[in-house]
Order: C-alpha cells, then sequence, then structure tokens
C-alpha cells in the first residue's frame, strides 16, 4: 500500500505541456518521472471527465455529459474505494469534485471547509471561482497533507482552464499560466517524493483556439501525463487510457477493485 497524490490541472493541452512545464520536464530528464500523451474520453468537458478519472468510466456510461448535470456521483469513485478499505481521504479542488462525491448542490458555506468522516472525501478545502489562485490552492492541499495525512489527496488546480477560456490556447497568457503551477509544484514534489508519495500528474482536457473545449480536435483531446515515484514502473513504452487512472491509482492504494487499469504503469 502506497499514498497517493493525484493532481488534475484544469484545461492543460498536451501541446502547451510539453512545452511549458520546465520542472516536470526537468524531472523526467533526469529520470525521475516519466510522461505519457492521453486522450481524453469525449465530451471534453471538466465535470464529465472529472468523474471519469475519478471512477474509471466514460461520461455515456456514468452519464455527467454536461457541466450542468449537477448530482452526486451513480458510480463506485476513488474515493468510495478508499473509504471502502479503510482509508483517509482529502481534496482541495473545484467545488463540482464536492458535488460528486460529498454533497449537491455544494453549499460554500457548509461544504468549504469539510472535515467529517463518514463523507467519501472526508478532509476538504474547495473553491468555487476560477480564479483562485493555484498558490492559494497547494498551500490548502499542503495544509490538508499536513494535518489530515491522508492516504489519498486530490489536487484541482483552475487557474490554467480560466487563462485558456479568457485567452485562449495560443495566448501567453495560457503558457504563462501552465509555466507558473509547474513552478509552484516544484517548491512542493521534492518533499512529497522524499516522504514516500506516488504521485500522478494529468489533466482533463485541453483548449482550442476558440477559448473554449469539448470536441474533438487534438488540443481539445490530447492531455499529459506524468508520474512520479518508486512504485511506477517508469515504463516509457505504457500506454495508458483516462479510463484506467482509477484503477492504477486504486492498486497503488492496495485496494481490491474491478476498475479498468494500466498494469505496465505499475512495478
Amino acid at each position: 500500500m502506497h499514498k497517493v497524490i493525484l493532481i488534475i490541472i484544469d484545461g492543460l493541452a498536451h501541446e502547451v505541456a510539453r512545452h511549458s512545464l520546465g520542472y516536470l520536464l526537468a524531472m523526467t530528464e533526469a529520470g525521475r518521472a516519466t510522461s505519457y500523451k492521453l486522450q481524453c474520453e469525449l465530451p471534453a468537458l471538466s465535470r464529465p471527465l472529472y468523474e471519469t478519472i475519478l471512477t474509471g468510466t466514460r461520461p455515456v456510461d456514468h452519464g455527467v455529459v454536461h457541466n450542468g448535470v449537477v448530482r452526486l456521483s451513480n458510480e463506485t469513485s476513488l474515493f468510495h474505494l478508499a473509504r471502502g478499505a479503510g482509508l483517509s481521504t482529502a481534496a482541495a479542488a473545484y467545488h463540482w469534485v464536492s458535488e460528486l462525491y460529498n454533497r449537491a448542490p455544494y453549499d460554500p458555506v457548509r461544504d468549504r471547509f469539510t472535515r467529517d468522516e463518514q463523507l467519501p472525501i472526508q478532509h476538504g478545502i474547495f473553491y468555487h471561482q476560477d480564479d483562485y489562485p493555484d498558490s492559494h490552492l497547494l498551500v490548502d492541499a499542503e495544509w490538508l497533507r499536513r494535518s489530515a495525512d491522508p492516504d489519498l489527496l486530490l489536487i484541482h488546480p483552475m487557474n490554467v482552464d480560466d487563462a485558456g477560456h479568457k485567452f485562449g490556447l495560443d495566448s501567453s497568457q495560457y503558457r504563462n499560466s501552465a509555466r507558473h503551477f509547474d513552478l509552484l509544484l516544484a517548491d512542493y514534489v521534492p518533499r512529497w517524493l522524499q516522504q514516500g508519495y506516488q504521485i500522478m500528474i494529468t489533466s482533463d482536457h485541453g483548449m482550442n483556439r476558440d477559448r473554449s473545449h469539448s470536441g474533438t480536435l487534438p488540443e481539445e483531446r490530447e492531455v499529459p501525463l506524468f508520474v512520479l515515484g518508486s512504485a511506477f514502473t517508469h515504463d516509457r513504452h505504457a500506454h495508458p487510457c483516462q479510463t484506467e487512472l482509477c484503477g492504477t491509482l486504486a492498486s497503488l492504494l492496495g485496494i481490491d477493485h474491478h476498475k479498468p487499469l494500466c498494469r505496465e504503469l505499475l512495478i
């Protein structure tokens, strides 16, 4: 059993990630991380793909097919699996994650700061503005990690997606937002690795030149995946799918499950 940190950088296209994430790319060049290119499921929208990443199920099957579907998940998520195995969970994430797995609709007074051992996400700091600073989010996540010591921690920043919607794929603002988060990570990742965490970093979907996403363009569907930690094979020839991330993380956590997974990623 390993402790896991999952980071979903909202709205980060692979073509920008492969040029802009200098720290993560340095870790890759040094052999301390391995990067892959994933194709996200359709529609390439946030709430449907949070559900896909965290349950291993396609939007057309789990039914959260657009961002306006506000309800609890009908699937067994990674949080549910962890809780069922007696593990502890936490998330610093956009409020749609709280709506999928804890309570819907989101009530900021009730839900922004969550500490409830009975919920799938036991410890949470949720935000509800797309421009909530990524620097603040990482402080939230680190506070949760230190105070709650979760076995599973989700970190979900929104600034890259926000910049993409405001300025588009080809903008300096979008690229610089990705660079900014990457450099923020450089202050946290070494200590997480030193303490034995297995880290998976990916995105839900990309971004197009129309300042949106939901369709089949490569810049909308192709997203990065980085894995860091001693429990990964770092096999550069592995071909993980977005629907396999939930099961792969569940296996890292030592949980018995029936989710699809990418065995090539795991030692």
